[in-house]
Formats: structure tokens, C-alpha cells, sequence
């Protein structure tokens, strides 16, 4: 039995995809991005500083990271709180060891419950990224718009006034949006969002209150993602953080335009002992090439914004 002819018939059928918050495009056909150095592979690392609360709610869904037992699940509830009470300054130690720039993305509500943290992150001059209010207060399809409206408010007013940083990037918690999001973040003096990675360079967002850009922030390249998820060693997501590093200069060298590595850690899990030393070598690694520029996301989408013009 075939289809009803109807069943093909969708309003916002178009070539390439079915909104209009971007212009479709292959990378290849695009300009070539230029890094400052000429260097052809940008580095952008981001630390996740995330609170997951005991009493999750889980909704719409449990965000990734999460507790997975029955209330009280302090088993994973402790091991979060591990990575901000002592795995984040073993990842700072590295990043300092290799010269490596790194921006900071942080639940609101984690820097209200821990000044002296935030304090830290200013003081050794990050650039903040606000991660949403917690990794339980998820925007989603169906959220009432007033709601999440606020829910967003609440984020970047804390961080702002915590941080003393105006605050221009923002991380959704589990990388979730609903179809309000990126034109809330507009609203609210957001310049870059993180959570659309179908990319490897920045692309202009298209909104109902403006533009924004999408900064790519690899979620196949996360720690937690191939470690957790796909049940890979630390050293295996080592290898493919330095496959992606090679690869990507090669194209970038052979095309003439800069390419974008984007790597997304979490201290609860590469702040381990048993695991810091898969960063370390990542990071000796990437950066004794000589052909890569670490930056922060807010310098990386100036470059990016400079060719652009």
C-alpha cells in the first residue's frame, strides 16, 4: 500500500533543512577563516562547572550527568561535587602546564552555593559562560515561554552580578532548547549559544529578536560523552581527541581555512587521578604541533567575525 499523496506535503520543506534560522551552506564553499598566527586550527576547551541537584525532577528527561538511583543518590551526587571541590584545580593545573587558554561554563546556581569557586575562575581570568540556572532546570519543547523567560533571567542576572562579567555565552544544561531559546538568549544580551554542534566553525543564528551566533561545542569529542556513553577508556578518548587535532589541521592546511577544535570537559570525570593524565597528554599533545591558536570563545568568534565583515 503506498503513501497518501498528502503525507509528502509539509509547509517547511526547503533544500537542506526545514527552518530558516541559518542559510545552509557546505563548509567547503565557504570563505576561509584565518586565525591570528595563521595558524590553521583554532583550540577552544571549555571546563563544565556543573550542580546537579540530589532531588532531580528529571524533566522533561534526566539530564546526562545526573542521578540515576533512588533519592538519596549521593553516590553520583558526591562524585559531582568531587570534581568541583577538587578535580576542576587539577584540570587548572594542566591548562596552566601547556599555556592552554580555556573558557568557564557555570551553573548559576553553582556559583550562588560556591562564591569562593567562582571567585577562583575570575581571578585566574576565564571567560564565563553561563550554564543555565542547574542541570535539572532544562530548557525544552512545551516549557511555558514566560517560564523559561525567567528561568533564563535568573541565570545571567546571578552570574552577572556574582562574576562581575557582562556575560555573552551560554551553554543550555544537557545542550537542550526549546523553539523559544535562542531568541530568549537575544533578549537577554546573549552574543554566542553552544548547544547546536553541526558544525566545525561558528555560523550565524538567525532569531524573531535578532541574530546570535553558534559556536560548535563537540559533543563527540566530550569526555563525558565517549567515556560514559560510548563505554570508552580515558586513553581511547585521548586517541581521538589527537585523531580530530591531525585531521583537522591537515583539512584546514589543504583547503587554506582555519578549522575549529572544541573540546568540553568535566573535572568529575578527567579530574580523576586515574584519568587527569589523558588531559595532560591531550593537551602536550595538541599544542607541541606549533600549528594551533588556544583562545577563549569570545576571541575565537571576534577572528571568526573579523573575516566575516
Amino acid at each position: 500500500m503506498s503513501l497518501d499523496g498528502d503525507y509528502l506535503k509539509y509547509a517547511r520543506r526547503g533544500y537542506g533543512m526545514d527552518h530558516d534560522h541559518y542559510d545552509w551552506s557546505m563548509l567547503a564553499d565557504r570563505a576561509p577563516v584565518t586565525w591570528p598566527g595563521n595558524k590553521p586550527l583554532a583550540l577552544w576547551v571549555n571546563v563544565a562547572l556543573q550542580f546537579f541537584p540530589l532531588d532531580q525532577k528529571g524533566k522533561p528527561f534526566p539530564p546526562p550527568g545526573g542521578m540515576v538511583t533512588a533519592y538519596p543518590d549521593l553516590r553520583h551526587f558526591t562524585l559531582r561535587d568531587y570534581g568541583n571541590r577538587v578535580g576542576v584545580f587539577r584540570i587548572f593545573k594542566a591548562l596552566d602546564a601547556f599555556g592552554v587558554t580555556a573558557s568557564v561554563a557555570m551553573s548559576a546556581r553553582l556559583a550562588e552555593r560556591t562564591p569562593y569557586l567562582l571567585q577562583r575562575v575570575v581571578d585566574r581570568g576565564h571567560e564565563l559562560l553561563c550554564h543555565g540556572w542547574d542541570m535539572d532546570s532544562l530548557h525544552y519543547g512545551g516549557l511555558d515561554a514566560a517560564e523559561e523567560r525567567k528561568r533564563i533571567a535568573r541565570s545571567l542576572d546571578v552570574l552577572r552580578g556574582a562574576s562581575g562579567q557582562s556575560i555573552k555565552g551560554w551553554l543550555s544544561p544537557a545542550k537542550s532548547q526549546s523553539e523559544n531559546t535562542p531568541a530568549l538568549l537575544v533578549e537577554h544580551g546573549v552574543e554566542f549559544m553552544c548547544d547546536w554542534i553541526n558544525d566545525d566553525l561558528p555560523f550565524p543564528f538567525r532569531t524573531a529578536a535578532g541574530e546570535l551566533t553558534a559556536m560548535p561545542l563537540s559533543t563527540e569529542l566530550e569526555d563525558r560523552f565517549v567515556i560514559t556513553d560510548n563505554g570508552h577508556a580515558e586513553l581511547e578518548w585521548a586517541e581521538q581527541v589527537e585523531d580530530a587535532c591531525d585531521f583537522l589541521i591537515g583539512e584546514a592546511e589543504a583547503t587554506g581555512g582555519g578549522r575549529l577544535l572544541a573540546l568540553n570537559i568535566h573535572p568529575w570525570m578527567l579530574g580523576q587521578p586515574h584519568r587527569i593524565r589523558a588531559l595532560e597528554r591531550v593537551l602536550e599533545y595538541i599544542t607541541q604541533s606549533g600549528k594551533v591558536w588556544s583562545a577563549a570563545p569570545g576571541e575565537i568568534l571576534a577572528a571568526w567575525r573579523a573575516v566575516q565583515a
